[in-house]
């Protein structure tokens, strides 16, 4: 990340923050015995954790924090979206896969969308884990990540909910669809 160019500005900031905290007041839930002042004192000391949780929100993430690594100290932010992020939709999964495709090409793919905002696609284990906190994907799907086994062999994984139960589907990496994006984690 280039350090100048991830910056938001103190006003930004200021709307952000106050999104995050009234975020985190109204889902207690997903993160128990975690104190908002400990989470914002963080987030004021990583101006560029701040841009990526800005790009996160504008993406229409809606990310919150859903717990603390126990032994890093770190706080761990999920888009907690009921719907996969409509900001992030119609992708396909990594570069490889669009740049394989002749011809309807989507715009993006998830891969180099979330190293450019500097998150991280949710893991399978990350993935249901949030559904533990909601039901979320209940009409959209997700890209996660991929083990490198399965990709070579030219496919991607996702995941959603259906029938009050969590999914993992496997799929060309080059597919993409209008119901389809992906959700990110941060850690701050």
């Amino acid at each position: 990340m280039s350090s100048s160019k991830n910056k938001i500005s103190t006003e930004q900031r200021e709307a952000l923050l106050g999104v995050l905290k009234k975020r985190f007041e109204k889902h207690m839930h997903r993160h128990k015995g975690v104190e908002w002042t400990k989470v914002q004192a963080k987030l004021e000391a990583s101006a560029g954790k701040l841009w990526s949780l800005n790009e996160m929100e504008n993406s229409g993430g809606e990310p919150d924090v859903v717990g603390q690594d126990k032994k890093t100290g770190e706080y761990i932010f999920y888009d907690c979206a009921a719907e996969t992020p409509r900001g992030r939709r119609n992708t396909c999964y990594d570069r490889e896969a669009l740049e394989s495709r002749k011809e309807h090409k989507p715009e993006n793919n998830a891969v180099d969308m979330a190293t450019a905002m500097g998150i991280a696609l949710l893991t399978e284990e990350e993935y249901r884990a949030l559904q533990q906190l909601g039901e979320f994907d209940t009409k959209t799907s997700s890209w996660v990540q991929t083990p490198a086994a399965i990709r070579e062999l030219g496919g991607a994984l996702f995941c959603d909910r259906r029938y009050d139960h969590v999914f993992l589907y496997h799929n060309g990496a080059s597919s993409y669809y209008g119901v389809r994006g992906f959700r990110g984690s941060l850690r701050v």
